[in-house]
Parts: structure tokens; sequence; C-alpha cells
């Protein structure tokens, strides 16, 4: 089996590459494999045969624990670490103690602290928005922090009833409204986890010129975790990356100083000159200007909580979760799973009617961080191709003019058609 490996910030990729993969749970059982076999093809059509995929089962989720009486076995924990990438289906979130969401789990215990989520329209599928095509979108959404490792305590408990007194006695706060019933949450926000995200963000954005990273939080009320990540955000920018960016704290800056027309005379001699500007908006603000002006975004980086509602709805802009796709990413050690964004399905599992679109444009998101654009590419061509025509699966289909319903498998064969490759 050929393994990944990560030298000096970048990853050395042999011509075949063993891929650890976690069927899921519900619908995953039909949407693994049609992704693998949609991948093996993109990669024989773009590279005639000299590059390869090898693919590795690892468990995890309820077939996981039917089978082994683990929801995440530390083996496929182990195997993630040794081989440095992966990607899996929806998984079935265990019900009651234990493992609250076996995704947070996987993305904590590899430290995985970039969730990626592009966003873009495909021609031919239907959105809510009358002008989908501007949304064209990456958010790096904090993936360790904040409501992920969020603190509760319960109302009516001695743990609730002690923490109170604290807040009450020790630090003098009295403006909880009800505090004999309120539940109480402690959400954490550093300056390292921040610092990783948004140089991770600025990275990304500075590689593929594009042309702004907006800093999204709500500072407005919590100063000191929200305001902190929005202020963190831009010392770091400044800092480590000198005249690359433009922010608009200089910018602040500067009008304060000579007045706004030289201000926003070197902001436009910035973007003349190709620098990324890094910019904030409040959270609520910003998934307003969405729907009236998407064009002005490119790069959002996050916390955790807005990023959540963030990557949903520029889902739906662009058609829905069902063609979301996702990575959690680790850019210090290499470390990556590639992930499905949607739930099971289990009201459609078995019937040859699931959308592989997420996990297969996730897969695309893996061919790209392996440096196989040429793969990467020939199936998001087959796939605009397909839409464009009006074939898709049932759920985009139907809202398509003209559209015409494929199942799981006639939607593979269609993908793999459009990539001049035999239909098995």
């Amino acid at each position: 089996m050929s393994k990944l490996s990560f030298e000096n910030g970048k990853m050395i990729v042999p011509s075949c590459v063993t891929v650890p993969y976690i069927t899921g749970d519900g619908v995953g059982a039909e949407i693994t494999p049609v992704c693998q076999a949609v991948v093996d093809a993109a990669v024989k059509k773009a590279y005639a045969g000299e590059r390869s995929i090898e693919w590795k089962e690892v468990m995890a989720g309820e077939r996981s624990f039917n089978m082994n009486g683990e929801w995440l076995p530390e083996a496929t924990l182990e195997t993630f670490r040794e081989y440095l990438i992966g990607i899996k289906g929806p998984l079935t979130t265990p019900v009651g103690g234990g493992i609250r969401s076996l995704n947070v789990a996987l993305r904590q215990t590899l430290d995985l602290y970039v969730c990626q989520r592009p966003v873009r329209w495909f021609k031919g599928v239907e959105s809510p928005v009358k002008e989908p095509q501007k949304v064209n979108m990456v958010v790096f959404r904090e993936n360790t922090e904040d409501i992920y490792a969020g603190i509760e305590w319960k109302c009516g408990t001695p743990e609730a009833e002690k923490f109170l007194h604290f807040l009450q006695d020790e630090m003098n706060v009295q403006k909880i409204r009800f505090p004999e019933t309120s539940s109480f949450g402690v959400k954490p926000v550093s300056v390292e986890g921040t610092e990783r995200l948004v140089r991770s963000a600025i990275e990304y954005a500075l590689e593929n010129e594009l042309p702004v990273l907006t800093l999204v939080h709500k500072g407005n009320i919590m100063k000191f975790t929200e305001g902190g990540f929005k202020l963190w955000g831009y010392a770091l920018a400044e800092n480590e990356f000198g005249n690359r960016v433009f922010t608009m704290m200089q910018y602040n800056e500067l009008a304060k100083e000579r007045g706004k027309i030289v201000a926003d005379e070197a902001l436009a001699l910035a973007r003349q000159e190709g620098r990324l500007v890094v910019n904030d908006v409040i959270a609520d603000a910003f998934l307003q200007n969405t729907l009236l002006k998407p064009e002005a975004y490119s790069v959002i980086a996050t916390l955790n909580l807005n990023g959540d509602y963030i990557s949903d709805q520029l889902a739906a802009m662009v058609g829905g979760i069902g063609i979301a796709p996702g990575a959690n990413i680790n850019y210090r050690t290499g470390h990556a799973i590639f992930e499905a964004t949607h739930g099971t399905a289990p009201d459609i599992a078995g019937e040859n009617q699931a959308n592989p679109s997420s996990l297969l444009l996730s897969a695309v998101m893996m061919l790209e961080y392996l440096g196989w654009n040429e793969a990467a590419k020939q199936i998001t061509t087959a796939m605009e191709n397909c839409f464009e025509a009006g074939k898709a699966t049932i759920d985009l289909a139907r809202f398509m003019a003209g559209g015409k319903s494929l199942s799981t498998t006639e939607f593979r064969d269609e993908l793999i058609r459009e990539m001049g490759g035999p239909i098995k």
C-alpha cells in the first residue's frame, strides 16, 4: 500500500495512493461505491493508467457498532493518522451517552482544525435565489473550538448551582435574568486556534489569487471571544503577511490619520497590485449580504457556530446540501478527511435514489489536495454537463426544466460516460 508523506509543509504523493474510507451509514452504502467508481474512472482518464487509487476500508458508525460494538475504533483513527488522508460517507450519531458526534470526535482527535466548505453553483440546478452564479466562496470554519469545545451545566444540577455561585459571588455577575432556572455554557476561543485558521485561509486565498478574505464574527456582542477572533485575525494578517495583504484595520487607521480619500486610494491601489484585502463583517449582516451581494465575498474565515449556519445557508443558495462538499484539514500535519456533508437519509436508504454529489465533490477536493487537478476537473466537467442537460438524481432533477431523474447508479454511469470511460 502506498502512503503519502508530508515534509516541510508539502505533500509527497506517490503514483498509487492508498485512501482509507468509511462507507458510512444509511445511504452511505450506495453513494460510497458510486463515488469510488467515478473517481477511478476520472484518474484513469486523466493519467492514462499512470496514477491510481487503492481504496482501504476502515470502520466507524452504526455499521461498525453492529459488527464489533465500537462506534469509532482506535484502529480507524490510527489508519487515518498513518495514511494522512481519508474520505467518509455520512455517519449515524449515537443516541444516549458516550460520543456526542462521530464527526466531531474525528475532527478533534485528529486535530483537523479547518472545516473547508467550497460553495459554487452548477448551471441547470434550481436555486431559490435570483442569481446563484454570483455565489462562489470558500468557507474556512474553525473546527475544534467554540461550541465544539463547549462546556455545559444543566439547570437544576449541583454543578450549575456551583457555577452560578461562582459567577455571582466571585465574578460579581449580576445580569443573569433567571439565574435559578438557567443552564450555562462556556465556549473557548483561543489566540492559537484563531491564528492557525486565519493563516490557512489567507494562504489559500493568496495561492488561488482570490481578492478578499472576510472575517465573520459576532464581536459587537461577544467582545473577547468573537471580538478576539476578529482582532487576532487582523493582527495575524498584518504581522505574518506584510504587504501581501491590505486590511481594513489599516484602512481605518489611514482614514483616521490622513482622511477617507487617502484611505480609499490606498485600498484601490492594493486591489490593483493584487494584494489580498482582509475585511470583517458581523455574522448577521453577512448572512443578509450573501443574499444581496454574494459577489463581494470569496474566502470566509469564521468561528465554529457561525460557520455551521453560513455553510448551510450558502449551500441552500446553490441548490442544497446534497451538492455541498466538505473537508476537515490540518495544514500543519497534512492530515485531511473529506466527507459528505449531509445525513444518512434512512428514509431512502437502499432505494438507489440517493444523490452522491456531495461525496463526489468532496472527492474532487481530495484530488485537488493531492495535486491531481486534471482528474478533479474530469469529474466537475462531467457533473456540469449532466446538470446542464437536466440529468440528475430525483432530488435535483424534479426541479430542473426538462429534468430527467436518474437512479444513483444511473447517475454514476452518466458521469463515467461523460468522461469517456466504459460502463461496467
